[in-house]
Parts: structure tokens; C-alpha cells; sequence
């Protein structure tokens, strides 16, 4: 077997029993997911007032929120946040790697580092994220091992435990988190009531990245807009679940700058954490796709990569089908939306699997026969 076959074979039986236990175990979790649907289709009938709704919020808080119309104004806003400083930590956000914030600034002379382990590996290889929550999913234990030999002067090898290698990982990074300036996270939603941006983690990373820096930068789709902060936990909860990592190590609330109110319960800001809070909201196809009948529903998705699994295209082609971070089912949709990509779709054979699996009952195969259609009448 190749490196692949062996790292899917893995990932299939860790992932899927876990998975159906944790749905079985708490059914709610159902009713949250289609609670989700009708909440994230009642914004879309209104997304800009709701877009104008976070921006207000952020600032109410506080914060600095932003409009970005593509790829290049977001890197644009990034640069003018971070100005002069010079040493940056990202946690995993599919949208910065969307629009190549890491490799840009690490162009411009910057210190920029992945913190969320897969997202290391990634960095470390140049290698494409090989799944849309695991990015290392392609890389078996042994193939870690080697890697992390050849960056960390010996520290691990091929037949280190996987407890070894997380801890040698962790080492170098703990020094990368103490001289951070900026701390860059994405968002797994937003909440339009209140501007705040939900993080969903288990290793502890986006923690120390949205404290320990002066600077937070959120960067995520107009996708991710909930109305309210308890919309926001319940899609937090659904992600943690049909991603197989339920009940998850930490979620992460961040409504504008560090502040305290301990001096006559008069609030102030800064206080320990970050000093300035930003929130970049990328539409870079969104609205586009949003205004398309036949591609509005693929902006639901939450990005919990359980489609991947079920799809038998995917589990031969791993990272090669798709644009990345987006691939297999969902990231067919999302190549249409992000990039004009039409052809990703065309690899679909339609096992239908993607939509009996999906928490919010996208009919991944009809929005992929439409872009197969699409694709042909723009030929």
C-alpha cells in the first residue's frame, strides 16, 4: 500500500465509528444541526444587512472590523494591521490559506508560523492540506516522524510515539507563542449580535494565540455570520461532533480587546490579553454565489469535512481533487464559488454518500451536477 492508502485506511477507522457513536450517544446534536440550516439560510436571504450588523458590533466592542472584497484587499488589511511587527503566529484558518496570508507575509521577511500541528506539517512540507479540518490526514506516523527529524535536529524519529512527537512539536512552538506580536485564528462563526468570533480547538493553540499577542486578527468568510452568539455555540457543537472530536477541549469567545472592570467596575481596555482586536469579513465569491439559485446552498456548509469520507473519488485522489484548503465534495462547491473553477466537479461520480452525511442537509450532488452544467455552458 502507498503512503496514502495507508494514511485513508487509518483516518476511516479512527474517524467514522467515533463519529456515529458520539451522534448515537447525544441525538440533540440532530436537531442542532437542523436548527443550523434554517438559521444559516435565514441570513443569506439578508447577508449584507447582517455583514453591516457584525461590522457595527465588532466596533461597539471596540474592535476594528473590515469588509474585504477578494483575496488581495484582505492581504492588503493585514499589512496595514500589522505594520512594523515582525513576528506573527497563525492558528488553522482555512480562509488565510485561502487567500495565501502566510505565504505572503513570510515574503515580506516576517517570522510566521502554523500552530495548529497538521497546519505545521503542512508548512513544513509546502505540501496542500490533504482535508479541511485534519490538513496532515496524507501523512502517517512514520512519515511524521521522519519530517520532524530532519526540522527538529534529531529530537523524534520514524518510530517515536505520537506522544513524543506532539511534545517535541510543542517545544519549538511555546518559544514561537512567547514572541508573538500578532496572532492571526479564523473563525468557525460569527455572531452578528455581538461581534464576537467563536474558535473551536482541542491542542490549545488558538488559546495562547488570541491572548498572548498585542494583536488578534480574525479572518473568515461572510459565510460564517450567525445572528447571535447562541446560534454561534450551537454550530460550534455540530462541527465538534460530525468532525469525530466531541465533546471539544476548548471553545474560544473573543468580543473585542483584553479588558477588565476589577477598579470600580468601571470597564477598561487593554487589560492582559491583546490590546487591539480585528475582524476581516472576505467575500471573495460569496455574495456572487449567494445571488446563484443553484450555488447558494453549498454557503451553508460548515466546514466539518465529514463528506470527505463517505466520497469514493476522495478516498483515491485525496489532496490532488480540489483547490486548496477546499477538497473533495464540498471543495468541488467551493472551487465554482472561490475561484471560477468549474472542472473540480467534473470528477463527481454522484455515489450520493456527501449528501446522507452532511449535518445540514446539503444536496452536495444536485449543486455539483449544476456546476458540471455551469461548466459546460461556459465552454
Amino acid at each position: 500500500m502507498g503512503q496514502w492508502d495507508v494514511a485513508i485506511e487509518r483516518a476511516l477507522q479512527n474517524n467514522i465509528p467515533r463519529v456515529e457513536q458520539i451522534l448515537s450517544e447525544n441525538p440533540y446534536i440532530l436537531d442542532l444541526a437542523r436548527e443550523i440550516r434554517e438559521t444559516k439560510l435565514a441570513v443569506l436571504e439578508h447577508l449584507d444587512d447582517y455583514v453591516q450588523k457584525t461590522i457595527r458590533a465588532v466596533e461597539r466592542t471596540g474592535g476594528r472590523a473590515y469588509l474585504a472584497r477578494d483575496a488581495e484587499e484582505a492581504r492588503k488589511i493585514v499589512d496595514d494591521i500589522i505594520g512594523e511587527r515582525k513576528r506573527v503566529v497563525f492558528s488553522k484558518s482555512n480562509v488565510a490559506y485561502e487567500v495565501g496570508l502566510r505565504e505572503h507575509l513570510v515574503s515580506r521577511g516576517l517570522d510566521a508560523w502554523e500552530t495548529d500541528l497538521g497546519e505545521y506539517l503542512i508548512q513544513l512540507t509546502g505540501e496542500p492540506p490533504a482535508h479541511i479540518v485534519f490538513p496532515a490526514l496524507h501523512m502517517p506516523k512514520e512519515a511524521v516522524g521522519d519530517l520532524l527529524n530532519r526540522f527538529l535536529n534529531g529530537a523524534v524519529n520514524s518510530g517515536s510515539t505520537h506522544e513524543e512527537m506532539v511534545a517535541a512539536v510543542r517545544s519549538f512552538l511555546m518559544e514561537k507563542y512567547m514572541k508573538a506580536q500578532v496572532g492571526i485564528t479564523g473563525a468557525n462563526a460569527v455572531a452578528a449580535d455581538t461581534g464576537s468570533v467563536a474558535l473551536l480547538e482541542n491542542e490549545g493553540n488558538i488559546r495562547m494565540d488570541t491572548v498572548v499577542p498585542e494583536v488578534h486578527i480574525a479572518i473568515t468568510g461572510i459565510d460564517k455570520i450567525v445572528p447571535t452568539l447562541h446560534d454561534a455555540m450551537k454550530e460550534l457543537i455540530v462541527q465538534a461532533a460530525y468532525g469525530g472530536l466531541y465533546p471539544p477541549s476548548y471553545i474560544n469567545i473573543s468580543s473585542g480587546p483584553s479588558s477588565t472592570a476589577d477598579i470600580e467596575l468601571k470597564r477598561v481596555s487593554p487589560a492582559t490579553g491583546p490590546r487591539e482586536f480585528h475582524v476581516i469579513l472576505l467575500d471573495n465569491g460569496r455574495s456572487m454565489a449567494n445571488r446563484d439559485p443553484g450555488l447558494r446552498e453549498a454557503l451553508l456548509c460548515i466546514k466539518c469535512g465529514r463528506c470527505y469520507f463517505s466520497c469514493p473519488v476522495y478516498r483515491v485522489m485525496g489532496a490532488s481533487w480540489g483547490d486548496p484548503p477546499y477538497g473533495g465534495p464540498m471543495g468541488a462547491m467551493w472551487s465554482a464559488i472561490i475561484k471560477g473553477d468549474y472542472r473540480q466537479a467534473n470528477l463527481c461520480t454522484h455515489s450520493g454518500g456527501c449528501r446522507d452525511v452532511c449535518p445540514v442537509g446539503i444536496d452536495i450532488p444536485r449543486v455539483l451536477e449544476y456546476i458540471k452544467w455551469r461548466s459546460v455552458s461556459h465552454e
